[in-house]
């Protein structure tokens, strides 16, 4: 753990994911690309060569419709469909413009208006977002691969250059309004190959796709990897479904952000507790931790029924898209799981920096990828250059510019690499509190303490008439507690000086909101001083 020069995989990189569809369906044609519940109990694959086909006759359909250079949306829960559409898109000729389809109507029209896209492919089940959008041709994803059965066989994917335009993100929006940003065929296939390298296949047969494929964490992370690796990939269509996806797929490698990971803790240990196994546990791990110390390691077998629960065959989680307290880090540690912290930005396609194994620092997002240079300004700001650096926000030059100089990428970030070329993050620059008597806190660093602590579910920290409140929204068992919460601010005060301590504490009742990749949206949750 924690070595200091990389050692990389050896892979052949791609230019551009034409290449690697064509590339994956010539080299593995019957592997399996993805798997899927079809109906209640039927689980359907499909090949690399499927893939490979019904990308190809899409995409002939769609250049005979739309031509080429035009900006076409694609909307709907994580499918094949979904995909195959978003695939055949880029490998057209146009530019994919994926679509959160949680969000109301009124910002869906906004964010096709801003991205100038002229036609939608959506599911039936959200068709309704995007009826009547004047100019919008809207096309059911269901529709789309009916009529490409009959399309072009013969078509070949279009390879275009690394700097055409290959998609338009829009950015989460946690502090302000969505940004599209522009994605290159070089910035993905670069985000593809270089983040590959980094990663050992050893003992990895099948990973369950959980995140939305509209964020670039689902998207490259979690679809785009494993397919240039060559794992099947499960795909998960609702949350609804995936305690029974997890048992159906009994996945090696999972793609998580902390929301689902502390969910799972949470219920494991409630679980546990329920059981009345809670002491037989505690002692299980206290002596898998003194084997391990003299190289025997008994996790897998002392914990067989918890690993049960994720379907048996869980190794790995890589956890992405916010803050990873480290503490279930080492939870997962002790029942034979390793959870690999990372780092990314929608700007930088997204993977910026990653922990991997006998590469890791528990509290760091990990070594930076090939290709990839970062510092730090003056003021802490963390900046990354490299290829999977975006070519800016689309139609938004002051923005661009403002974050964007030189090819430089200002990441809003406050941190530091440390002498191992290790990331570590200390919070973010626009979050910072500044006090009237010039003080600079740093909200995250105060966060942290507080969500320790077994009560919390959530908690918020933030400047009101220069004192500092937390607002914490309790777990269940512990709601309306004041005395528990006013204890515990006494706890993380303790030790720190008068001005970063904190004034006080005021309990929600209701969970905060949440963007669909499962971020509290600071600027929609901090209350407007009166």
């Amino acid at each position: 753990m924690g070595k200091k020069n990389p050692v990389y995989m050896d892979v052949e990189p791609v230019s551009s994911l034409a290449e690697m569809i064509e590339r994956k369906a010539k080299d593995m044609p019957e592997g399996v690309a993805f798997r899927f519940t079809k109906g209640r109990d039927q689980i359907e694959n499909k090949t690399y060569a499927d893939t490979y086909m019904d990308v190809r006759k899409a995409a002939s359909r769609i250049e005979e419709r739309f031509g080429t250079g035009q900006h076409i949306a694609v909307l709907g829960e994580n499918s094949y469909e979904w995909l195959v559409a978003f695939f055949a898109v880029m490998t057209s000729g146009n530019v994919a413009v994926p679509i959160d389809k949680e969000l109301p109507a009124a910002e869906v029209a906004a964010l096709i208006a801003a991205a100038d896209a002229k036609a939608i492919f959506i599911s039936k089940t959200y068709s309704d977002l995007a009826e009547g959008i004047d100019g919008l041709q809207l096309t059911t994803l269901k529709a789309l691969l009916e009529d490409s059965a009959s399309g072009d066989e013969a078509y070949e994917l279009k390879k275009t250059g690394k700097d055409e335009l290959a998609a338009i993100f829009f950015t989460s929006g946690t502090s302000g309004t969505s940004k599209g940003v522009m994605l290159s065929h070089g910035n993905l296939a670069a985000e593809v190959s270089d983040c590959c390298r980094m990663f050992d296949t050893e003992g990895i047969h099948m990973t369950l796709s959980v995140l939305p494929f509209h964020h670039t964490f689902g998207m490259s992370v979690a679809i785009l990897m494993p397919y240039f690796l060559g794992f099947p990939i499960f795909l998960n269509k609702s949350l609804k479904r995936l305690t029974d996806d997890i048992q159906k797929a009994k996945p090696d490698l999972m793609m998580l952000v902390p929301l689902f990971i502390e969910t799972f803790y949470k219920r494991l240990m409630e679980g546990i507790e329920k059981s009345g196994n809670a002491k037989k546990v505690q002692k299980g791990i206290k002596v898998s931790r003194f084997l391990r110390k003299i190289g025997i390691d008994k996790r897998r077998e002392y914990f067989a029924e918890i690993l049960k629960s994720f379907g048996g065959n869980l190794r790995m989680i890589i956890s992405g898209g916010a803050y990873l307290d480290p503490m279930y880090v080492t939870a997962f540690r002790d029942f034979g799981v390793e959870i690999y912290n990372g780092y990314g930005a929608t700007e930088c396609s997204p993977c910026i920096a990653f922990n991997r194994p006998h590469y890791n620092k528990d509290g760091s997002v990990g070594q930076l990828i090939p290709g990839t240079e970062a510092r730090a300004t003056e003021d802490g700001e963390v900046q990354i250059k490299g290829p999977t650096v975006m070519q800016g926000y689309y139609n938004n030059p002051e923005a661009t510019a403002e974050t964007l100089q030189d090819g430089w990428y200002s990441t809003g970030d406050l941190g530091y690499v440390d002498k191992n070329g290790y990331l570590f993050l200390t919070g973010r620059k626009k979050n910072l509190i500044i006090l009237s008597n010039g003080e600079n806190i740093s909200p995250e660093e105060l966060e942290n303490d507080f969500r320790k602590d077994p009560g919390v579910n959530e908690v918020l920290v933030y400047d009101r008439k220069n004192a500092i409140v937390a607002e914490i929204y309790p777990e269940e068992a512990f709601m309306g507690n004041e005395d528990y919460f006013n204890e515990l601010m006494k706890k993380v005060n303790e030790g720190r000086p008068i001005y970063k301590q904190v004034a006080k504490v005021v309990l929600r009742s209701e969970d905060f909101i949440r963007n669909t990749t499962k971020k509290v949206v600071r600027y929609k949750n901090i209350p407007k001083e009166e």
